[in-house]
């Protein structure tokens, strides 16, 4: 009896941690130099590539010349122009339950913003910080510029 307890256990622990580990968007498009990498091996990002994976805490960057867009799995889009870094600090997205909220952080450069379901259903939900304000999100099209 013991043991059927256990497996049950272990297997609920999984499913906790695969979840914690699923993507939260896609790489949709990338032109000139893109990069994704983990907030802990910023010196270890990888090249974007169109389908790539992107997960809470990526860091996205463009180039000079480069270009990036991501869809999340709410549908919202963001479109980084060159010169751009951002990260996801906190995606939650699982409407029959209520939990709905997106944080991101633009450090620098310029984003074209689209919003998907989590801000149609909890506006109050999402926010963008950038240096200088925090951009609260109401169910819009913007488009936002950091200057260095």
């Amino acid at each position: 009896m013991r043991q059927y307890l256990i497996t049950p256990l272990i297997l609920l622990t999984a499913l906790s941690a695969a979840a914690q580990e699923a993507a939260i968007g896609y790489v949709k498009t990338v032109s000139g130099e893109a990069t994704v990498a983990t907030s802990a091996t910023l010196d270890k990002a990888v090249a974007a590539r169109v389908g790539a994976p992107v997960y809470l805490g990526n860091v996205l960057r463009t180039g000079a010349k480069g270009t990036l867009g991501v869809t999340f799995k709410d549908e919202t889009v963001m479109s980084f122009g060159p010169n751009t870094e951002i990260t996801v600090d906190e995606y939650l997205y699982d409407p029959a339950v209520n939990k709905l909220r997106m944080n991101a952080k633009l450090t620098k450069g310029s984003m074209n913003y689209l919003s998907g379901v989590i801000a149609k259903l909890r506006p109050e939900g999402v926010s963008i910080v950038t240096p200088s304000a925090t951009i609260g999100v109401r169910g819009t099209h913007f488009v936002v510029r950091v200057e260095e």
